[in-house]
């Protein structure tokens, strides 16, 4: 059977991802606190219009609403029990909407974060935490899923486990983890890391890279060190870009995101300059933000890797470990240790 992920990426041109879940979901009635995964049953018009609104919009992969579609996630809801259900179903609705468009639109299975803190720093085994990817993986390739999507990870324990569960189908995998401490993950993961990680995963990558994070200026920054590490290592690696639209500020008791249509427009610029093949919006970004990104996507003409002054002239400061890191100096600490002491995130992608 054929793979629409695999036929998009084989065309050897960058492929556009889709915006933020939470944000939009949060603009069609979503409300603080409930869990977005309940709507791919109790309001599947609704999650098919999130769908649709970026399929509209240009996107070449739109990821299901299945984010926090682990046991773990859901338990916080009580809907532990509920986990085929919804991961099938938010994949299915996805598959509906783009069969509905005529467009070569790939569906990505959306694997978040389990929530909890992986051994040895934590009580939870790579092992349990793998059998809960696993059965959530399972349900979005029974769904009809092309490709498992990995995101906003921040340990490479948990990068093992989601790995490790994604591998009981015969998906393609993507891994991004998000950089949001100085240059590192909240466990301490460098870009270099994030590009060395592969030597302990049970099944190789279709690709991998960044998402969420501080902000596209800092995405753009990874994706040069990753390139960076796989050229050293003569590896053509194919490198992911998922960065938030501009830097989150709070008006009118709402978190709103500072990123024009134009400035991730210029961001999709930098992004492939970098060596980013996958490039798309996390927090924040809307259909007009795809729609504007799907235009430079088209228009793009190569330049050469952009500078760190480059970068942080057009999509702001990037941190001082990230700084260095673009300088060669990977001893610098980015105030996280490796392996993780520190909470595990709960965020959700918005």
């Amino acid at each position: 059977m054929s793979n629409r992920f695999l036929e998009l990426l084989a065309e050897d041109k960058v492929l556009l991802a889709d915006g933020a879940t939470g944000t939009n979901l949060f603009a069609l009635g979503l409300q603080s606190g409930d869990s977005p995964e309940f709507w791919n049953t109790d309001h599947p018009d609704r999650v098919a219009q999130h769908y649709r609104s970026f399929i509209d919009a240009g996107s070449d992969i739109v990821l299901t609403n299945t984010f926090g579609g682990t046991r773990y996630r859901l338990k916080l809801h009580d809907g532990q029990d509920r986990v085929t259900e919804f991961n099938k179903a938010a994949a299915q609705i996805l598959r509906a909407e783009i069969d509905k468009s005529g467009r070569k639109v790939a569906v990505a299975g959306s694997m978040g974060p389990t929530g909890e803190i992986l051994e040895p720093a934590g009580s939870v085994s790579i092992e349990q935490a793998a059998e809960a990817f696993a059965e959530q993986a399972q349900a979005l390739a029974a769904g009809g899923a092309d490709v498992l999507w990995i995101e906003t990870i921040s340990s490479l324990e948990e990068v093992q486990a989601a790995v490790k569960g994604a591998a009981t189908t015969e998906l393609p995998i993507i891994v991004t983890l998000s950089i949001d401490t100085n240059g590192r993950t909240m466990m301490g993961v460098t870009a270099e890391d994030i590009v060395n990680m592969q030597q302990d995963l049970s099944k190789p990558l279709a690709g991998y890279g960044t998402n969420c994070g501080l902000g596209a200026a800092e995405v753009v920054a990874a994706i040069v060190n990753m390139r960076t590490t796989a050229a050293a290592q003569d590896k053509q690696d194919v490198l992911v870009a998922k960065g938030n639209c501009g830097i989150p500020e709070w008006h009118g008791g709402e978190i709103c995101y500072s990123g024009t249509p134009e400035l991730m427009a210029e961001y999709v610029g930098l992004a492939i300059d970098a060596g980013a093949k996958i490039i798309g919006g996390c927090c924040g970004t809307s259909p007009e933000h795809i729609a504007a990104m799907r235009t430079a996507v088209d228009s793009h003409i190569a330049d050469v890797s952009p500078s760190l002054e480059k970068i942080e002239s057009i999509l702001g400061e990037v941190t001082a470990g990230a700084k260095a890191q673009l300088a060669g100096d990977q001893s610098v600490e980015g105030g996280a240790v490796s392996g993780g002491r520190r909470s595990a995130s709960r965020r959700r992608r918005r």
